[in-house]
């Protein structure tokens, strides 16, 4: 192939379809094929990333390798794909915005008047060809956030209609996801939704190719030849996306619609093979049929939406597809978590996860939680704010520290066995100045970490600002908490463990960024195992 072609991703009448699963889906559909295939997600927030944005307004932030704080939707593609994503697949309106107001502060524009047309869409057009013009993928598939209609939208679109008309006939097509309710009270599906979402579409030049209906039912072949006539598509581009048990059987679901098919026609490539899906219809088998059932406990403090915490749900369901076991997570509000209440909610549990996070609140609730695992031989897993908790843990109640504690919660605590890294203590800007991206970790031998990897070396994805503090290094390790993970280039500690007990592992990154169906992660994998473990030993 000589031309990338591209793919764009609308949704219309509301959000939350799930553009991400479908645009996932097609790009699997597609690489199973044979293409070369990425997906990229644009979206109107003014945001310079969802970095500074709380949990409860966006969901997890999503990490990649070079360090970029992405929309969740990432760890969706990345999941699917099996193929890493970077600081080129996330842009947001804010991003796009700073980069323009820059070349015009540097005198770039030559005194023109910079406006939305052409400046700001011509930053997005380029930011939506970098990919493409990279040389690594045939098929460059982009995910426009939101909905059509949206005020902060109209830039994306008209970029969209701008780059389709720009790259001819057959190099880009455009997909819209709509949504066909079903009324109780009259027994139908209604396409009036989706007339109107296309009729908006139309208004700012663009033409639908390919019509998904999100549906709770199946739509009869008079809805869909309806759909068609009013939307002006053709029948077999009008796709039925209906609800599943999973998103991981959407792409079979796709595959039974034909998505790829009519993509590819669209676009003028040849279909090639069926898509290869033997490894992931095995895990889809595995996932649907488990041997056992465990139960996990997930200590966070923004557990009352699941989205805070994404990947590390995804991660479970990789991991229990791994084990043949079905993962039950149970949600645990460490605020709610005290010395009086900790066995009652605690103490049935396969496994306990302590979950990252930011800020004071809730963390007596974690440290809590960590010492009655650990004294009760219960399998525990922290991960970034959850290792740190960990560390506060067993200096308070082994080394006798009452008053340890990280400086992020008591900047004046006597004992700041976790504390701000050195470089991080004159910064006062709070986006993207985090220990972020990929870093390196050597794992000493005869450990629990070296059991786990199988390597010498491994590179994992961080996401934090306060580190353990060395100071406390030999006592640590003398009174049995190892350090068994240090990063090779600044001699921080990324792992620690507990020895004589079933699973104690605390880290610094968060490996549930790096899960995918093709490779769980080995962390989630053992710990579910050994949640399995205790569990038969109950």
């Amino acid at each position: 192939m000589n031309q990338t072609k591209y793919i764009f991703v609308t949704g219309g009448v509301t959000s939350s379809l799930g553009k991400g699963i479908i645009a996932a889906s097609l790009a699997k559909l597609l690489q199973g094929r044979g293409y070369r295939t990425t997906i990229q997600k644009f979206d109107p927030y003014i945001n310079v990333d969802p970095g500074t944005l709380n949990p409860y307004e966006h969901g997890e932030c999503y990490v990649t390798d070079d360090g970029a704080e992405t929309d969740l939707d990432l760890g969706h593609y990345e999941r699917f794909l099996n193929v890493p994503t970077s600081q080129a697949n996330n842009v947001t309106t804010g991003r796009v915005y700073l980069s323009v107001i820059e070349k015009e502060r540097r005198g770039e524009f030559l005194g023109k008047t910079v406006q939305v047309v052409p400046h700001i869409t011509n930053e997005i057009k380029d930011r939506m060809q970098l990919l493409g013009k990279s040389g690594d993928y045939d098929i460059v598939i982009t995910e426009i956030g939101g909905t059509v209609g949206d005020i902060e939208s109209l830039p994306y679109i008209e970029s969209v209609r701008q780059l389709v008309w720009e790259l001819g006939e057959n190099n880009g097509i455009v997909i819209h996801l709509t949504l066909v309710p079903f009324l109780a009270a009259a027994g139908e599906l209604k396409t009036k939704p989706t007339q109107h979402s296309v009729k908006t579409l139309m208004e700012s030049g663009i033409k639908a190719d390919i019509l998904v209906c999100r549906t709770e039912h199946e739509l009869s072949q008079e809805l869909r030849q309806k759909l068609a006539l009013f939307c002006n598509v053709k029948k077999e581009a009008v796709i039925q996306s209906i609800d599943a048990s999973t998103i991981y059987e959407v792409p079979n679901l796709m595959l039974e619609e034909g998505l790829d098919v009519v993509a590819l026609k669209k676009l003028d490539l040849p279909k090639k093979a069926s898509p290869d899906l033997k490894n992931w219809n095995t895990f889809l088998k595995r996932l649907k049929s488990p041997k056992q059932t465990v139960n996990i406990g997930l200590v966070g403090k923004y557990v009352e939406m699941q989205d805070c915490y994404k990947s590390i749900l995804e991660a479970f369901i990789h991991a229990g597809a791994a084990n043949e076991t079905k993962v039950n997570v149970i949600s645990i509000h460490s605020e709610h978590i005290n010395a009086e209440n900790v066995a009652e909610k605690l103490g049935t549990l396969d496994g306990v996860l302590v979950a990252p996070g930011f800020g004071e609140r809730g963390i007596e609730g974690k440290i809590e939680a960590v010492r009655f695992v650990r004294e009760n031989n219960i399998p525990f897993f922290g991960i970034c704010l959850g290792m740190q908790m960990s560390v506060i843990e067993y200096s308070r109640n082994i080394l006798g520290y009452a008053e340890a504690n990280s400086t992020e919660m008591n900047e004046k605590t006597s004992h700041p066995v976790v504390s701000l890294m050195e470089e991080q203590k004159n910064v006062t800007d709070k986006g993207g100045t985090m220990r972020l991206g990929a870093w390196k970790c050597d794992i000493k031998p005869d450990t629990l970490a070296y059991r786990i990897y199988g390597e010498k070396t491994i590179s994992e994805r961080h996401r934090h600002r306060y580190e353990y503090n060395n100071k406390y290094a030999d006592e640590l390790q003398k009174a049995g908490l190892k350090a068994s993970g240090v990063n090779p280039d600044t001699g921080l500690v990324e792992i620690v463990e507990l020895e004589n007990h079933p699973f104690f592992i605390g880290v610094q990154y968060h490996p549930e960024y790096k899960s995918t169906v093709a490779n769980p992660h080995p962390i989630f994998v053992n710990f579910v195992a050994a949640a399995v473990n205790a569990h038969k030993k109950q």
